[in-house]
């Protein structure tokens, strides 16, 4: 049996007859994660897996990838047997949509939300049903469905949620609020932040920085985070996690398949060109036309949208669609239709092609990857009077070690990651800064290909889901502050949160048991084979 990884051919080793079976060795298996500077919590957690595994009787290997290398070969490649990475808690990751469609089948193409190619039709066809679904009690039910349902094929592992422990310096700016999931880098903070000093300008610093600015093909949060500040959508949601009109004047549902908005008047684009339905109805149908899979999830109730005024359009949605209004109105930016009209191929642009002029509060200046990003605060946007700050700054630093040094000297006001454990005590001595924890609905996560061996087999994905110490990265990793994973749908998250599924608590013994029922066994060597 071979197994390819780019140009190398593994062998599988040995074939040893059984009676009249032969059975042979379980090829290698490769576990990709962030490189320990990046992130050493996700970093340990890929090696914690791997000594587990390879108690099991399996050859493994860890390859720490650079960031943006690792969401390529994870979302565009889908080359891979197991990645360990992590969903963002985001604002409109509260409602369970995004969640559940990162194990829609429909959602594996490569670019979209589901790598791993998990594909269940009776999964897919409760997805459908919810999101049609406008009772919330009955909604809510099936959710709880689909979370009982994914559990016991374990298709992926939810490793652990981290609590979003983050920093600021309270004598630079206040009025700096953290929100669940997001911490204090939320779109609201520049929005809310007042300056307490002469400097305007907030900084910000973290060692992630985007994929790329490209608003058709971006993959990472760290993306849209940056963004979403600067493109206008129809939707915000608020601090609360309510949808707030924004570009929009008004949502109004004709019925269950017919919503009409109205854009604000005046709306102009940073080029200084008006934002018209036209703009919408195009943004909207360029994204459905092209070959980014990142909004699918979104987008898929949506059969066409129309011009009804200037500035007026009606979005035909083909099914009901209980978070559309709410959530796929509050994620698409609005583009400028002058400046992408043009462009057949969007996501091939180079960086140096990418139009970056949107309508929101901030205006792109300058991305210089690697070291620094920065906005200046748009003096036309319509929620101008609210803003304090005069511009936004992103300082890139190499590993959190540099972000927390920056914080502590004075050189950023906030950080846009977690700290580490070994940091927040330090933090909390220090009297120019204010530590905050909030839950976080989002998780890390192991996943597996599907489509490859042995993650191609349900018992054997069962097996190693068994053979990983979530515990022992709560406890000693991340020193308690964090919650072992049970599902997509975070415990924080009570509503949708289903806490009866299948918990596959970290046990050799039965991941062993049930590798034996499915007809897999061990060599001379200790190693295991079908």
């Amino acid at each position: 049996m071979t197994k390819l990884l780019g140009s190398t051919i593994l062998l599988a080793a040995t074939t040893v007859a059984f009676g009249a079976a032969a059975q042979t060795r379980v090829a290698p298996i490769e576990i990709y994660t962030t490189t320990q500077s990046y992130d050493p919590i996700r970093y340990e957690s890929a090696y914690i897996i791997a000594d587990a595994w390879r108690d099991l009787g399996l050859e493994v290997e860890v390859r720490p990838m650079e960031f943006s290398t690792l969401l390529d070969r994870f979302y565009t490649e889908q080359d891979f047997d197991a990645t360990v990475l992590g969903w963002s808690g985001r604002t409109d990751r509260l409602d369970p949509q995004f969640f559940l469609g990162t194990l829609d089948s429909r959602q594996a193409d490569p670019g979209a939300n589901n790598p791993g190619g998990y594909a269940n039709a009776d999964y897919d066809a409760l997805f459908d049903a919810q999101s049609g679904e406008f009772n919330i009690e009955a909604r809510r039910d099936i959710v709880h469905e689909m979370q009982d349902l994914y559990k016991g094929d374990a298709p992926m592992a939810v490793l652990f949620h981290r609590d979003e422990v983050v920093g600021y310096n309270h004598t630079t700016f206040t009025n700096l609020n953290a929100m669940a999931g997001e911490g204090l880098y939320s779109e609201w903070v520049p929005m809310e932040a007042q300056p307490l000093g002469e400097r305007a300008t907030l900084r910000i610093g973290g060692p992630q920085e985007p994929d790329n600015l490209n608003p058709l093909a971006s993959t990472s949060v760290w993306g849209w985070k940056w963004m979403r500040m600067y493109y206008d959508r129809l939707v915000r949601l608020s601090p609360d996690v309510e949808p707030v009109p924004w570009a929009a004047a008004s949502v109004d549902a004709v019925d269950e398949v017919t919503i009409d908005v109205t854009l604000r008047e005046g709306m102009n684009f940073h080029d200084g060109k008006p934002v018209t339905a036209e703009d919408v109805a195009f943004t909207f149908n360029y994204y459905m036309g092209s070959d980014y899979s990142y909004f699918n999830a979104y987008l898929a109730p949506l059969a066409s949208v129309e011009v009804t005024g200037d500035l007026s359009v009606r979005f035909n949605l083909t099914e009901p669609s209980a978070p559309f209004a709410t959530i796929t109105l509050s994620q698409i930016p609005i583009l400028p239709k002058h400046l992408w009209e043009g462009i057949e191929n969007p996501e091939e642009l180079t960086p140096e092609q990418i139009p970056t002029v949107g309508s929101g509060p901030f205006v792109y200046e300058r991305y210089d990857r690697g070291e620094y990003m920065s906005l200046r605060a748009n003096d036309a946007h319509f929620y101008k009077e609210n803003i304090g700050v005069d511009g936004v700054e992103f300082v890139i630093y190499a590993d959190a070690e540099g972000v927390f040094t920056g914080l502590q000297t004075g050189q950023i006001d906030m950080t846009a990651w977690r700290m580490e454990p070994g940091q927040i005590p330090l933090a909390e001595g220090n009297e120019n800064i204010t530590v905050v924890s909030v839950p976080d609905f989002g998780y890390f996560h192991i996943t597996y290909n599907t489509r490859r061996e042995p993650f191609d087999d349900r018992a054997a994905r069962r097996a190693l889901t068994m053979a990983m110490d979530r515990e022992r990265m709560v406890n000693v990793l991340l020193d308690g502050r964090g919650e072992v994973g049970g599902s997509v749908v975070a415990p924080v998250n009570a509503y949708w949160h289903n806490p009866f599924v299948e918990r596959f608590e970290y046990d050799m013994a039965a991941a062993r048991a049930e590798l034996e029922a499915a007809g897999y066994s061990w060599d001379s060597d200790g190693r295991l084979q079908r």
